[in-house]
């Protein structure tokens, strides 16, 4: 009799540790073992992916530091991975956070959100842009949305003109002409009444007779135009947004090209050998 109550009692105990090991109040409870950002680029829509255990649980995301618009949740998430994507709106510190369903803070990751950075690829080289959201930034937003769109892929500087500027963003090679390439976004508010002066190398929105018509054509200019620069109302200037910060050899080498006029849409200045940007990317 005592051999079968040992028997029973040991079984218990069996049966107990079981339930002990897989039914506790915090084995459901979601946990973050790893985050990361990529990429982490000022109006560049990014990736904030979460790997943990229990992730299915009620955790949510949020900014506690720094500016990142249009936060969502991406479609597909698993209990060990879950992906939230949202776009940087101001530079420095940037922090997302992992919360539990209750609120409380599971994990966080800071990132530094710099200054933008576009590279223009040629055959003649590349040129680099920084661009300045601090001063411009509703011309940056623009380029920076013609650029993640791949809208100046292919096409090419149709106005150069030496000792002046460079200007492109609007018209693909064509065959002979240059052929102008839509759609383009909707006109912006021209910023040129932003301190920011058209400088050798400074980087700004070309436009109509009317201040707030710009889209997607830009100039690089070649030497210091302060003729340009905001003077007034009556006289409002165009509008600087960054500066050139590698390549300025290239714009010089694109300045000096032989060029011709080409009637049928209007163009004067245009290089008699298409100077073509391949790619135009964000690589910061």
């Amino acid at each position: 009799m005592m051999g079968r109550w040992r028997q029973m009692l040991a079984l218990l105990i069996a049966v107990g540790g079981l339930a002990g090991c897989g039914g506790g109040a915090n084995d459901d409870a979601p946990s973050v073992s790893g985050m990361a950002a990529t990429p982490a680029q000022y109006g560049r829509a990014g990736v904030w992916t979460i790997t943990g255990l229990n992730l299915d649980k009620g955790v949510s995301f949020v900014i506690t530091s720094g500016s990142c618009g249009n936060i969502a949740e991406i479609a597909g998430g698993t209990a060990f991975q879950r992906q939230f994507s949202c776009r940087p709106s101001a530079l420095g510190e940037l922090v997302g956070q992992v919360n539990d369903p209750g609120g409380g803070r599971l994990a966080s990751l800071r990132v530094i959100i710099q200054a933008p950075v576009v590279q223009l690829s040629l055959s003649q080289g590349t040129i680099e842009l920084e661009l300045d959201p601090e001063k411009a930034p509703v011309t940056v937003r623009n380029f920076l949305n013609y650029v993640n769109s791949n809208f100046y892929n292919n096409t090419i500087f149709h106005r150069v003109i030496k000792d002046f500027v460079i200007q492109g963003g609007g018209f693909t090679p064509g065959s002979p002409d240059p052929v102008a390439k839509p759609p383009t976004q909707a006109p912006i508010a021209l910023e040129s009444n932003n301190g920011l002066s058209n400088l050798r190398g400074t980087l700004a929105m070309a436009r109509t007779s009317a201040p707030d018509s710009a889209t997607s054509q830009f100039y690089i200019n070649v030497v210091d135009n302060l003729s340009l620069d905001y003077k007034s109302e009556q006289e409002p200037g165009y509008a600087v947004f960054g500066k050139v910060t590698a390549g300025l050899d290239v714009v010089d080498s694109i300045s000096i090209v032989p060029t011709r006029s080409v009637p049928s849409p209007g163009l004067n200045d245009v290089p008699v050998t298409n100077v073509v940007v391949t790619t135009a990317r964000q690589i910061r």
